[in-house]
């Protein structure tokens, strides 16, 4: 075991302003290239299955590595670690810029994932070791700003620049930021993370990387494939056997790989339950918002991008205040409240119409950002409060893991359901248009386009608003889950509500 102290008596502020600088551009890399993809497409003449390898493959090696990063947050220095991800995560982002072929490009992506893997888990695990309970949460709370507000301007970002640039300047806006990042880390960077000499379980990385890998890529690929297309349903298959062999190694392993005990403590489960939940709704906004907004109402990508940046300004903003009202008040009242906003605000969404204005779309997307930056890091950091020291990097990797799965799941069912509500809305619209036209009136080509395009563009609205109506009852089930928390004190235990009180009434009741 390291001899170095686990609770730091005054945090590393400066270290983790370094870690906090690193693991923003590495997120904020994941979705910045979304938008670039068709002109990545014309430029190496790839077609759309191909080029969605540069989010899918990121994705998966992100879903690999993370469950690991347990392991590698025990077994190494945070020094190291980071060291190790930063270099990768740089010469990713190099070689995707200079990049001559699509190979190499993906290739290039690849390297990167591997890099970004391990900043999230490293970044949580020091914030759990440099901060006592009591303060954890004004420092999860900064740590919120890197988890929220890097994916939400990726788009708005990369909208910009791709309209002006070319797409290889995503990377090169990324690369000195990532070049500044490890040069002061390699003279700044201090350990503060304890350490054991442990081995690694080379069948458990296998049965993670089909388990969680297909999971992910089955989920991630059923919105587009469908459920019925045979790699769908097989690598979800491959993927839920392979996730129960590895629960049951982990369980029999003395020191597992990814320790699935730590559901034994109550506040933890609930607040990963809750996590899994809200991600699950989350994603909802985040892509159905952006097909009603270009598809159906014919505005640009960058203005989709724009639409959703003052939520995530928003989101920045409280993300610090939610820390500190945490400290003083606990996750329960800051979760209920921000989960009646998102429940309230998901439902507006699911009443669009035609008309609604492009500024009030807005309002409501960054009402409903406010109320995610009250509910997503209390939650996570009172359930990982409970945990002891040693099990930080089992839950900081759990967390990330399943936020990574359920998202995916999310976004498939949501999708799928967007789909299949509009092919049954377009057919149904299609026979009563068929039905009142005068078969005798010869139809001219345009009349009848408009009219496909517009029985279209009906039924994929009522498609989305049937979607977040099912987001706004996921939502429902996390606010009723929300009502069980109770705060984890200091000591690591759970905090006993109006203990007295009920003593009390007893006794005037005897």
């Amino acid at each position: 075991m390291s001899e170095i102290n686990p609770i730091q008596h005054k945090p590393p502020y400066g270290m983790i302003a370094i870690l906090f600088i690193g693991a923003f551009v590495s997120i904020l890399n994941e979705t910045l290239l979304n938008i670039a993809l068709p002109s990545i497409m014309d430029e190496f003449q790839v077609n759309p299955t191909a080029v969605q390898w540069l989010s899918t493959g990121y994705m998966l090696i992100n879903g690999i590595l993370i469950p690991a990063s347990a392991f590698f947050i025990q077994r190494f220095t945070n020094r190291s670690l980071f060291l190790t991800a930063m270099t990768l995560f740089t010469i990713g982002t190099l070689l995707a810029s200079l990049s001559p072929t699509f190979g190499i490009l993906l290739t290039a992506r690849m390297i990167q994932a591997a890099g970004s893997a391990m900043m999230m888990p490293l970044l949580m695990n020091i914030m759990l070791t440099a901060f006592p309970i009591e303060k954890r949460g004004t420092a999860m709370g900064i740590f919120g700003m890197v988890m929220f507000v890097a994916p939400a301007i990726g788009p708005t970002l990369s909208g910009w620049i791709v309209e002006h640039y070319s797409w290889r300047m995503l990377f090169d806006i990324v690369l000195p930021f990532a070049v500044f990042t490890l040069i002061y880390s390699i003279f700044k960077l201090k350990n503060i993370t304890p350490q054991r000499h442990i081995k690694l379980d080379v069948f458990s990385i296998v049965l993670s990387s089909f388990g969680f890998g297909g999971l992910l890529y089955g989920f991630s690929s059923a919105g587009d494939k469908g459920w019925d297309h045979p790699l769908v349903y097989s690598t979800i298959i491959v993927g839920i056997i392979a996730l129960i062999a590895l629960i049951l190694r982990q369980l029999r392993m003395d020191d597992p790989m990814l320790e699935f005990r730590i559901f034994k403590y109550p506040m933890f489960a609930l607040s990963s339950a809750i996590s899994i939940v809200l991600s699950m709704a989350m994603f909802s906004a985040m892509i159905l918002v952006p097909i009603y907004i270009q598809t159906i109402r014919g505005f640009s990508p960058m203005d989709a991008g724009l639409l959703m940046l003052p939520g995530a300004v928003v989101m920045g903003f409280m993300s610090p205040i939610t820390g500190r009202l945490f400290d003083k008040y606990g996750a329960r009242t800051l979760a209920i409240i921000g989960l009646i906003i998102v429940v309230t605000t998901t439902f507006f969404f699911s009443q669009l119409d035609m008309e609604m204005s492009y500024v009030s779309l807005m309002l409501l997307f960054t009402f409903r950002s406010f109320g995610m930056s009250m509910v997503m890091m209390p939650v996570m950091t009172n359930g990982l409060n409970q945990l002891p020291m040693e099990a930080n990097p089992h839950g900081t990797a759990m967390n990330n893991t399943l936020q990574q799965v359920s998202g995916a799941i999310g976004a498939a069912l949501l999708v799928t359901l967007m789909n299949n509500r509009t092919e049954a809305k377009a057919l149904e619209l299609t026979e009563n248009a068929m039905a009142t036209i005068d078969s005798s009136i010869a139809q001219s080509n345009q009349a009848i386009a408009e009219a496909q395009a517009q029985i279209i563009n009906e039924a994929m609205l009522h498609g989305i608003n049937f979607s977040f109506f099912v987001s706004t009852i996921i939502g429902a089930v996390a606010l009723v889950l929300a009502f069980f928390i109770r705060r984890v004190k200091s000591d690591g235990t759970i905090e006993k509500r109006n203990v007295k009180k009920k003593e009390a009434d007893k006794a005037i009741a005897g």
